[in-house]
């Protein structure tokens, strides 16, 4: 992937929403050894997608520079463990899943969300790159694979007979540089019949409450419902449930099946967000010197 194209459509990118100037990374705390050395910067710019309307930054660093060894635990949070464990409840009562489904997580972390499935004797699999982070989550008898989720390692799992009545991905997509193919391998990891939920913070809250301690590099792309769904949909994916949740700030959790996959109607809730994305994306996209330029996101 070339950096200076879209992530997902490959456009060239040449509009910056925001410049935040230099910065080193995020969570990459310094040993004592390394305070005598100079500290790398690298530009923090959000650019958009004039094609597609994603917004993203561009790569400097590989995942495995960033995440291999990370030090985010999200069992340190008792909120975010009590989220985890309403929305379990809540999933299992909406969509019976029981012992004999199959529960997969992309970016399981610490198996802080793993570990109520577990509880209820439905069968998991956590996906975790960070080999410090899944260690624990192995110890606590969690089944983990430490590895990054790409369609190569979706198509394993689906040749050794693992596919998911439910995939889950809690603030991922974010951090994902090759989009198409972590898009691509929820594709082939889900049931025919299955579902998967994602959750992120959504732009419009970023935008309008000025999030932008939000931005930094770890965060390779910022979506609205508007563009993700083009995204989802480019993959023979549809979204056809949405709520908008308080956790970080604001954000959405999209659930999402199969195209051919008639079960589930597409709800209300769809219509309501885009709608209200349409009415306040009238923003200011690119401010340069005495030059205002807008885009208008409320394209069909």
């Amino acid at each position: 992937m070339n950096t200076d194209n879209c992530r997902f459509c490959e456009n060239n990118l040449s509009q910056i929403f925001l410049d935040l100037g230099t910065t080193p990374l995020s969570n990459s705390f310094l040993h004592k050894s390394d305070l005598n050395n100079d500290e790398p910067f690298f530009p923090l710019q959000v650019y958009v997608c004039e094609k597609c309307y994603l917004f993203q930054l561009k790569q400097f660093k590989t995942p495995n520079e960033i995440f291999s060894n990370y030090a985010y635990f999200s069992s340190y949070s008792s909120s975010w463990l009590k989220h985890a464990e309403n929305y379990v409840n809540m999933i299992v009562d909406r969509f019976a899943f029981n012992q004999n489904s199959l529960v997969v997580e992309l970016a399981s972390n610490d198996g802080y969300l793993l570990q109520y499935f577990n509880k209820k004797n439905i069968p998991v699999l956590g996906i975790e790159p960070a080999e410090n982070i899944a260690k624990i989550a192995i110890e606590n008898n969690i089944n983990t694979t430490v590895d990054f989720f790409s369609e190569n390692l979706a198509y394993n799992l689906k040749n050794n007979g693992k596919q998911a009545d439910l995939i889950i991905a809690n603030n991922v997509l974010a951090h994902v540089p090759e989009l198409n193919d972590f898009v691509e391998g929820i594709k082939i990891l889900l049931k025919n019949n299955g579902i998967a939920t994602i959750e992120f913070p959504h732009l419009l809250n970023l935008i309008k409450e000025n999030q932008f301690d939000t931005i930094y590099h770890e965060h390779f792309s910022y979506f609205s419902l508007f563009t993700v769904m083009n995204i989802f949909s480019s993959h023979d994916l549809e979204i056809f449930d949405v709520e908008e949740i308080l956790t970080h700030g604001g954000s959405l959790r999209l659930y999402i099946k199969h195209k051919k996959n008639n079960i589930f109607s597409i709800t209300d809730n769809v219509k309501i967000v885009l709608d209200k994305e349409r009415l306040n994306w009238m923003i200011l996209i690119h401010i340069n010197y005495f030059q205002i330029r807008f885009i208008y996101l409320n394209k069909n």
